[in-house]
């Protein structure tokens, strides 16, 4: 039974429900720069790619409870080091050993993976060391998926697509929106409304190419479902925040984590690509995982 506590608190520290968008990141970018899957290489690459980025996440995730501890002590008693269950050491030496192992996966691959995977690398580390003491934070927090989009796009050709650019920045005001609100979970208080309206930007990004490039640019069957589903989830999911007199923070961040895999499908969706089924499979495995281990 008590390995079974350890086991679980280590699914927690690593917010494992979270995974499906980290991989649903890299097919996306990946897809957007149109890297292939033919050569037996290309295959090596996209798998080191999605484990070099998963060994980051958890590695992030892990530092981000170790550098939280004494916050957590105060506010979230119910998490992992906090509770009892796993010493703060053990956290550091197991967010070290993930963070390298996702280095080396990916670090030797091409020039742009290189830098890429150390300014993802360098953004964790920031964040997870400040974001609790300036006001900012959510902008280093967006940093780290912005570089994960370029990591995943450079990995085939060792450069960076302009829709592999435009989607990382966009990802990057999502997730400053995110985690805007993210930052009141566990002490409360008023949010700043107006980062949420960066959630829109893949909106006015597709309307924008409808309107402005419209005679190479046209509306899909899937942009539309792609683009419904995205707004339908979005709104869902701020309405627990934003319009309600007893706010639930919670469950909006977890909403909106899931929802990263959404706004993964509507980029793909405006590129034209047909892979929807692999991204409504993440975001239903996303809901399924937040249902056993919390998302935040």
């Amino acid at each position: 039974m008590k390995f079974l506590h350890k086991f679980k608190a280590i699914l927690i520290l690593g917010r494992i429900s979270n995974l499906p968008t980290v991989w649903s990141n890299c097919i996306a970018a990946y897809i957007l720069s149109e890297g292939g899957l033919s050569e037996t290489v290309e295959i090596e690459k996209f798998i080191l790619l999605n484990l070099g980025a998963t060994f980051l996440y958890l590695g992030g995730m892990f530092l981000n409870d170790a550098f939280d501890a004494n916050f957590d002590r105060k506010h979230r008693l119910d998490r992992p080091i906090p509770s009892g269950i796993v010493s703060v050491n053990l956290v550091i030496f197991l967010g070290v050993v993930f963070m390298l192992a996702g280095l080396f996966c990916v670090i030797w691959i091409n020039t742009s993976a290189l830098v890429f995977v150390l300014c993802l690398a360098g953004s964790i580390i920031w964040y997870n060391y400040v974001h609790k003491n300036i006001t900012w934070s959510p902008l280093i927090m967006g940093l780290c998926r912005l570089f994960l989009y370029l990591l995943a796009g450079a990995i085939s050709f060792n450069s960076v697509d302009i829709s592999v650019l435009i989607g990382g920045l966009m990802l990057w005001g999502y997730i400053v929106g995110l985690s805007n609100i993210a930052k009141n979970e566990a002490t409360g208080g008023r949010i700043n409304s107006w980062p949420c309206w960066l959630l829109l930007l893949p909106v006015v990004y597709a309307f924008s190419l409808l309107i402005f490039f419209s005679s190479d640019f046209s509306i899909s069957v899937g942009l539309i479902f792609s683009l419904i589903i995205y707004l339908i989830w979005i709104i869902r999911s701020l309405l627990y925040s934003l319009y309600s007199k007893s706010p639930d923070y919670g469950k909006t961040v977890s909403g909106l984590l899931a929802g990263i895999v959404l706004f993964d499908l509507v980029l793909i969706a405006i590129n034209g690509s047909q892979f929807f089924i692999i991204f409504i499979l993440f975001f239903t495995l996303s809901l399924l995982f937040q249902r056993y281990i919390p998302a935040t």
